[in-house]
């Protein structure tokens, strides 16, 4: 199976770039013909790869692509997941090379989709191949769910879940959509933060107004704003919202161990993004605030006269996205309620408050010492010949607690890109070597789990 994989991996990276050509972008209807034609590349190539029952699933948007391979009785049931859709590719003008047609230079493949998450989904169909063109089995039984909208909220990914539970019921989901640490190290991811995204808009006057007439009268919407948002936080980065924190669940004692033996830079870190100094909650390191503390952060705000040159104008409205990172048993439904009041408290009469929940997800986390994590670190490390390391993740992937409520299994995130690799950004690429070390690992990792 080793050997089958390494002689091949030229032929699976001519392959990829055929994958990757295809403009699968979901959230754009002008591709919908290139996503029924990215559903149609996935299901032809779980064909060639010897799995059964392959199916396209019509969805009111982008189809799922559904495959199994049941032939292990008495043997556990891998659900592997991944998604075929991509990113839009703007500002193109930031593209060295044609987004849609891959180049290889230095080792990496650059296109979008190469690293989140074609290259990464890929991966997995070529190691089951490799178990049933050598072998003409696998250890174990396995299931594919590969869908065609990770990148606009997975809805009807979850509406499939929802009433197709007996499906894709397994004993353990395994998914390659996440980052190693560092070039080279193995990693497993066993946590992702949840998200309440919220907006608010502040309405003063029923008209934007002369600032010269009008000003000194009436509430300025964008100074109200200002003045809530400032309220959020207090200067130690602790959030103000009361009951906030408290369903957060304490990191620990061995888990902060594992982080500090990751040696983690706090001076590389800012010194990558562009700043002179790192700013957080206080009493907590960089990586414990970015993986396993909440946060409250605006995204976005606009009122008011914002083009080139003066407009002395009292806004009308003024607008903001506020965005909160959860951690684990934390309930975004839970905490955009106690969001909703404490601005309610907190908005002065002098203006009328509009809030709008726009989304959320909850937080994930796996112990580490479930079998499935524990065949996956070993998998891992029999790839790249040196020990796993284990890493909480700050982002968000929905789709994962999801799977966890409805299918009652444990994720492995088992990632092989890395955060670096411009993922929905220009010159996204991904690297051919952790590409051949993912194919391995994902096939070690059936090995291992079936034990």
């Amino acid at each position: 199976m080793v050997d089958y994989i390494n002689s091949n991996i030229h032929t699976y990276i001519e392959e990829l770039k055929d994958f990757l050509r295809i403009p699968s972008i979901s959230t754009s209807e002008q591709y919908k013909n290139d996503m029924l034609r990215g559903a149609d590349f996935v299901a032809g190539k779980l064909k060639d790869a010897g799995l059964k029952n392959v199916k396209v699933i019509k969805t009111p948007k982008h189809p799922l692509v559904y495959a199994d391979w049941l032939n292990a009785p008495g043997k556990p049931t891998v659900l592997i997941y991944g998604h075929y859709d991509v990113q839009p590719v703007d500002p193109i003008s930031l593209w060295d090379s044609l987004p849609f047609e891959p180049v290889i230079k230095n080792g990496k493949i650059y296109a979008r989709g190469a690293t989140d998450d074609k290259g990464q989904v890929y991966m997995h169909i070529k190691s089951v191949e490799a178990y049933l063109k050598t072998t003409g089995k696998l250890p174990l039984n396995v299931k594919f769910i590969i869908e065609g909208e990770e990148e606009v909220g997975s809805d009807s990914l979850e509406n499939f879940i929802n009433t197709n539970t007996k499906t894709l019921r397994s004993d353990a989901i395994l998914i390659s959509d996440t980052a190693l640490y560092g070039p080279g190290i193995p990693t497993i991811t066993y946590g992702l933060r949840g998200l309440a995204y919220l907006e608010l808009q502040v309405t003063g006057p029923n008209r934007d107004l002369h600032s010269g007439t009008f000003g000194g009268t009436i509430a300025n919407p964008i100074n109200v704003l200002a003045e809530i948002i400032s309220k959020l936080m207090n200067k130690n980065g602790h959030i103000n919202i009361p009951g906030f924190y408290d369903d957060v669940v304490k990191v620990t004692k061995k888990e902060k161990e594992n982080f500090k033996s990751l040696g983690f830079s706090e001076k590389k870190f800012a010194k990558e993004i562009g700043v002179k100094k790192l700013k957080g909650e206080k009493g907590y390191t960089t990586l414990e605030r970015s993986w396993t503390r909440p946060t409250l952060d605006c995204n976005g705000i606009n009122g008011g006269f914002t083009e080139e040159g003066a407009k002395t104008v009292l806004p009308s409205k003024a607008m903001a996205k506020i965005s909160m990172r959860l951690v684990p048993n934390q309930d975004p439904n839970k905490i955009a309620k106690l969001f909703t009041k404490y601005i309610k408290n907190i908005t002065p009469p002098t203006v009328s408050l509009k809030i709008k929940n726009l989304h959320g997800g909850y937080p994930f986390l796996t112990p580490l010492d479930d079998k499935a994590m524990v065949a996956g670190a070993n998998a891992m490390t029999k790839a790249f010949g040196k020990k796993t390391v284990f890493m909480r993740e700050g982002g968000s992937i929905p789709i994962v607690t999801v799977f966890t409520k409805k299918i009652k299994a444990p994720s492995v995130l088992m990632g092989l890109g890395l955060n670096t690799e411009n993922l929905h950004s220009p010159n996204e690429h991904f690297d051919l070597n952790h590409f051949h070390l993912g194919i391995l690992s994902s096939a070690y990792f059936l090995q291992e789990y079936a034990k």
